[in-house]
């Protein structure tokens, strides 16, 4: 749980990190890729400070190739989120950043979606997201 809110109030400040560094670079989608050039960079440093083992290339290949996507999807978030910032403001990007994350993870918990199983949706979830988009709308609109 700790780990959990700390990587939430890490990607805050983030966020405006790296919507300054978009001000200064003069767009979202170069600040992105800086972001995660200097990340890679980082974790890179990270593996071969802790001499971690490297992966098998007949292991990484047999990953399948959607699997993949994931550094897209983090490029697609970070993108986003570094052009919002400056028009809505941290705290109603994230509210409506932690909404999407609710909503999208309700139907891919649901539908078992990349699971081993399931967790349907009930009313006390549903409520809970609810909530949630509650609190974003009134950040949103305060």
């Amino acid at each position: 749980m700790l780990f959990a809110f700390i990587a939430g109030a890490a990607l805050s400040l983030q966020a405006l990190i790296n919507a300054r560094l978009a001000a200064g670079l003069g767009g979202a989608l170069w600040a992105a890729a800086v972001s995660f050039f200097v990340g890679g960079a980082g974790l890179l440093g990270v593996q071969l400070a802790t001499r971690a083992t490297w992966p098998a290339m007949e292991r990484a290949a047999a990953i399948p190739y959607w699997v993949w996507c994931g550094g897209f999807l983090g490029a697609v978030f970070v993108s986003s989120v570094i052009a919002s910032v400056p028009r809505l403001g941290n705290t109603s990007v994230f509210g409506l950043v932690i909404f999407g994350q609710l909503a999208a993870s309700l139907l891919l918990d649901h539908f078992g979606v990349l699971a081993t199983n399931p967790h349907p949706v009930n009313a006390v979830r549903l409520i809970g997201a609810a909530l949630v988009l509650g609190g974003a709308v009134m950040v949103l609109k305060g």
